[in-house]
């Protein structure tokens, strides 16, 4: 049974990791809640009541045991020594309080005699240099201190001698010798116990026994600006590391791991105090932190170097909203064509990323869904949405065919139709990739009808008409007098356009007037090799065809502004649109970008046709100067 945290509550649950599962209730199961050290948030208040382990109990059970062998072992040394010593014996025996002290007393017949001695040695001498040598010992032997030192060194000669010891200060002199014996037992035995020190180096780790217990001390320099990246959680009273966060300074070390249980750190025990009292323990730690801890049981293999993945996310991300997430301060934000960089996917469920941009600004890396735990929980709501579909009434299911419907008899091809409904979009890979200067890719431009996608592309085709051009279309139709085969249309007989329909080959096709037209992958392709820039004016159900060649199409959604805007655009065009239909274009750009979205390289609010041209042309040329993402599997 392991103690979790969720939203600020404590849960108990049996077992489960930090990721996420399969559940057939509709309430979000409860996981371990991952509390960053050094990572500000307000989680709620949380308290879990301080308990001891049985670990730690054996522990101080072990210190007790030692404290009493060490009485037992002093009582019997001293019972022993009073025996065996008969100086003792006569010092227990005899109660004179006090001793004279004659160090100090004046022994003058000594010093006297030396004094003597060096005068006649001094006067038996010839040469001036010897009785200078002897004058000067006799000045040293003069001085007061030299005296004093004297009579100290002839003191301690003499008692030195003495049969028996000097009196004893005190008459309390027996219960003084055993509480100093027992005093100088505890200091060693304590320093047994105590941990080696450990050198100021910035990481360092060793192994060593304290209270029983084979642990891990591990040294690791923080600095202000760096956190140190490492989440924690509770299993009973023992705060066990969760997660180790890249861009930390536990990271940086490689000293601390997953699974290794945190015992103290710079002194401070850790064991049996929740995870916020963690967080606050550590919140004004710098410098040298040294932790003690017990290795995780489970070895793994050392690290290899990850490669950085960048994905281009297909769905609007926000940790805040998130039951699942394991650590929500460090969750990642992010939305829907967001470029992300996954440095670490060693854990399945949640991946670490940065944000393309945010690199400097965010120092450790954030938490995001893995792609088969987010594809299995949308899968799951899917589910559930379905379940609950049939209570609805019977018009949206034939309003739902009978769109399918449209869009088959409008295209006239199975290559056309809508992406799959239920496939379900999490990330793809991408790469970058910068244009060469003799094959431009085709600007696609998508938006509902009504939004000016049309005139901006004939506006850039007046303007530069050597730069820009337009992909020649193919049709059933005849030929007009004024008409040229392979500049006006491709004109090919209805058996051979079926055929290219049926390969595939067309990015889109249609009927109208009993004659079909359609545009091709060929004739995009000719326009590119003669080094001009294709503009296409596309329907969002022609994007997979053109994604899917090897064109490397760059896709531009021109969106409509307000209604009110949008009015006053359209009146300009001597366009009266009624506020339904006003109301029914900015509905279908909404459905458009939800179910397309994922697909759009850029994105302009046509609030003013000169603006919107000025933010295309700036769009385009863009494309020559620096590398753009597109999906990896592009330059494979």
């Amino acid at each position: 049974m392991t103690t979790s945290h969720m939203n600020g509550h404590v849960t108990e649950s049996d077992g489960g990791g930090s990721g996420g599962g399969e559940s057939n209730q509709e309430e979000p199961q409860q996981w371990h809640r991952e509390m960053a050290v050094d990572c500000p948030g307000d989680l709620g208040a949380r308290t879990l009541p301080v308990r001891r382990s049985a670990q730690l109990e054996r522990i101080r059970q072990h210190q007790e045991d030692l404290r009493r062998r060490r009485e037992e072992d002093g009582r019997n040394r001293q019972e022993l020594d009073l025996n065996a010593s008969i100086r003792l014996k006569k010092l227990s025996q005899n109660p004179k309080v006090g001793i004279d002290n004659p160090t100090f007393d004046p022994i003058e017949g000594p010093l006297e005699e030396l004094l003597m001695s060096l005068k006649q040695v001094q006067h038996c001498l010839s040469d001036a240099q010897s009785q200078e040598d002897v004058e000067l010992v006799l000045q040293l032997v003069q001085k007061t201190d030299f005296q004093k030192a004297f009579n100290i060194h002839n003191a301690v000669a003499q008692h030195m001698n003495r049969p028996s010891p000097p009196f004893p200060h005190t008459d309390r002199a027996q219960g003084l010798a055993q509480e100093a014996v027992l005093l100088a037992h505890d200091c060693v035995a304590e320093q047994e116990m105590q941990l080696e020190p450990l050198t100021p180096d910035d990481h360092c780790e060793t192994l060593t026994q304290w209270g029983g217990e084979t642990v891990k001390i591990v040294c690791i320099e923080k600095a202000r600006d760096i956190p140190l990246g490492a989440t924690v959680r509770n299993d009973m009273d023992s705060v066990i590391i969760s997660r180790i966060v890249k861009g930390g300074a536990a990271e940086r070390s490689g000293l601390l791991h997953e699974g290794d249980e945190v015992l103290e750190i710079n002194g401070v025990e850790i064991r049996g105090k929740d995870v916020n009292e963690v967080f606050d323990i550590l919140a004004d730690m710098h410098g040298n932190l040294t932790f003690i801890l017990i290795p995780s049981p489970q070895t793994k293999p050392p690290p290899i170097k990850e490669t950085v993945v960048h994905v281009k996310a297909h769905f609007d991300y926000d940790p805040s909203d998130d039951p699942y997430v394991p650590c929500r301060e460090l969750g990642l934000c992010f939305q829907k064509g967001d470029i992300l960089h996954i440095i670490s996917q060693d854990d399945p469920n949640w991946w670490q990323a940065y944000r393309d941009g945010d690199e400097d600004n965010q120092p450790l890396a954030g938490l995001v869904p893995g792609k088969s735990f987010q594809q299995q929980r949308e899968a799951m709501k899917q589910t559930i949405e379905e379940d609950k579909e049939p209570e609805k009434s019977g018009k949206l299911w034939c309003a739902k065919k009978n769109k399918k419907k449209r869009k088959k008899l409008l295209y006239n091809s199975k290559q056309n139709d809508d992406y799959d409904n239920e496939e379900i979009l999490t990330y793809e890979e991408m790469a970058l990739y910068h244009q060469p200067a003799n094959r431009k890719r085709p600007i696609a431009l998508i938006g509902p009808p009504n939004c000016g996608q049309n005139e901006l592309r004939q506006r850039l085709l007046s303007s530069e008409p050597d730069r820009f051009g337009g992909a020649v279309p193919h049709t059933t139709r005849n030929r007009r007098d004024v008409e040229v085969s392979g500049r006006d249309y491709h004109f090919v007989s209805r058996q051979a356009f079926d055929m290219d329909a049926t390969a595939g080959k067309f990015i889109e096709s249609g009927d109208f007037e009993k004659n079909l037209y359609g545009t091709s992958t060929d004739s995009v392709r000719q326009l590119i090799n003669t080094g001009k820039i294709c503009l296409l004016c596309l329907h969002t159900q022609s994007l997979k065809i053109l994604r899917n060649s090897d064109l490397k199409p760059y896709i531009i959604f021109i969106a409509p502004p307000s209604q009110e805007r949008l009015r006053a655009l359209l009146a300009k065009e001597s366009k009266n649109p009624k506020p339904e239909e006003l109301r029914d274009i900015i509905e279908k750009a909404r459905e458009m970008e939800q179910n397309f979205g994922h697909l759009f390289d850029a994105a302009i609010v046509n609030t003013d046709q000169d603006k919107a041209y000025q933010e295309l042309l700036r769009l385009i040329n863009k494309l020559d100067t620096e590398p753009q993402w597109v999906p990896s599997s592009w330059l494979r």
